[in-house]
């Protein structure tokens, strides 16, 4: 799919207008579609008002409930996905303060029991000492007290038993130098540690094997219901159930080659040792 950041918000206006538009040239009410499709009629007044964004399965039964053409339906669904589609960049990110985005994501993990988490690059927040944490930032000016505080606050959510984490890290994310050698050691420690909580699942995927797969994106999966894309300028949120599946299809395919267990840990004491005779 080929995404402009700008068209983001006019898709959720244009979506709502062209379902409204749809049932009316039906003839229509909205009582009537609510109980076609199964939905409450606040719902599809919502849907339609642009207060709710629809999933784009609640679109495609809409549509056919409508008998909608096939020309109209292509783009209306279209519109849809990228509705359900939303683009945070870096920038304005920091304008608000990364702290609130800290709390964003805490928001999103209290309300989410199943964490898939690919690491291509950088280790992740819920993974890392507060060196690593801090030094992740370093770019970002001002004071980051706040943020540091609210990144290493989150990690408590790793201990709770209602919730299940597999994080996959390359090498490459592992050992990416971003510390001095004893504090990128002591972070590697961390991960090992980690791999111990009874509900994470932490592998490597080491450069020593045959990948033939090309990852291009760090990528986390919440439950099967949303996944979030990290580039280089931001992060795409992605709703659609259809985008989902192919990233839990990714991730699937990843974790053949990720190592786990009394494996990963060794290979992490191993490169541990490499960081620790570096300061030698």
């Amino acid at each position: 799919m080929t995404l402009d950041p700008e068209t983001l918000g006019p898709a959720r206006s244009d979506l709502a207008s062209s379902l409204r538009s749809q049932r009316r040239r039906a003839g229509r009410t909205q009582t009537w579609l609510a109980r076609r499709c199964a939905m409450s009629q606040t719902k599809v007044s919502n849907i339609e008002s642009g207060k709710l964004t629809p999933s784009l399965v609640d679109v495609e039964l809409i549509l056919d409930a409508l008998g909608a053409e096939e020309g109209s339906a292509a783009e209306i669904i279209a519109l849809a996905r990228t509705a359900n589609t939303e683009w945070q960049d870096h920038w304005s990110s920091r304008r608000r303060g990364l702290d609130k985005k800290q709390n964003e994501l805490a928001r999103l993990e209290s309300a989410s029991k199943d964490f898939r988490f690919f690491l291509l690059s950088m280790i992740t927040g819920l993974l890392a000492t507060p060196d690593y944490v801090r030094a992740s930032i370093a770019d970002v000016p001002g004071d980051q007290s706040k943020t540091i505080a609210k990144k290493l606050e989150r990690q408590q959510i790793l201990y709770d038993p209602a919730k299940s984490f597999t994080f996959i890290l390359t090498e490459q994310a592992v050992r990416w130098p971003l510390l001095p050698p004893m504090a990128m050691a002591v972070q590697l420690d961390r991960l090992a540690s980690v791999s111990r909580i009874p509900q994470v699942r932490l592998g490597v995927i080491p450069l020593d094997g045959y990948v033939p797969e090309r990852p291009l994106n760090t990528f986390t999966v919440y439950d099967q219901r949303l996944a979030t894309v990290e580039t280089g300028t931001g992060a795409l949120i992605l709703r659609d159930r259809k985008d989902v599946s192919a990233y839990l299809k990714d991730f699937e395919t990843y974790e053949q080659y990720a190592l786990f267990g009394d494996e990963c840990r060794e290979l992490l004491a191993d490169w541990s040792v490499i960081f620790t005779r570096q300061r030698q």
